[in-house]
């Protein structure tokens, strides 16, 4: 029997409310993780957001209905993310400036997790470097973000594996 030595990654989506963007991010990675047959390489994959107005709610349905139509389905219920989470996970991933802002404030000294903006992961500048909120657009801000986190998903685990 091997056993093997790679520390497992666990690895946290933010966004404002957990109901559009973390979500769908959390969902797509899964999916790209599974394709992949990387599994073994992460210990948790979960999603949240910075404030607590949808905690317990369902993924928004736009959200939902697009990661389906890309067969990519979401199992969530929405979570504010607390100082605790900075040493649960390795990276905390959010999906624009001021998630980023209020992850850094929020980020008590000394924990291991490593913030970022997923955009980072933009390594060709195929696509804007910020996730923008849908929720007040249509299904084509949806399919634009979805898109944008299938790329950064993939180039993250292309860059960090």
């Amino acid at each position: 029997m091997t056993v093997d030595s790679e520390p497992k990654i666990s690895l946290a989506f933010v966004c404002l409310g957990n109901i559009c963007r973390s979500p769908m991010a959390e969902a797509v990675f899964k999916h790209v993780v599974t394709q992949k047959g990387l599994q073994d390489r992460f210990d948790v994959i979960d999603s949240f957001g910075t404030g607590g107005w949808h905690v317990g709610s369902d993924p928004d349905p736009r959200s939902a209905a697009c990661c389906r139509s890309h067969k990519v389905f979401i199992n969530h219920k929405a979570q504010q993310i607390r100082g605790s989470h900075f040493d649960k996970f390795d990276y905390i991933i959010c999906m624009d400036e001021s998630n980023l802002r209020n992850l850094q404030r929020l980020k008590p000294k000394n924990s291991k997790a490593s913030v970022h903006l997923f955009g980072e992961w933009n390594t060709n500048g195929k696509f804007r470097k910020i996730v923008d909120d849908p929720y007040y657009g249509g299904d084509d801000g949806f399919e634009y973000n979805f898109k944008q986190i299938s790329y950064f998903s993939e180039q993250f685990l292309e860059k960090e594996l």
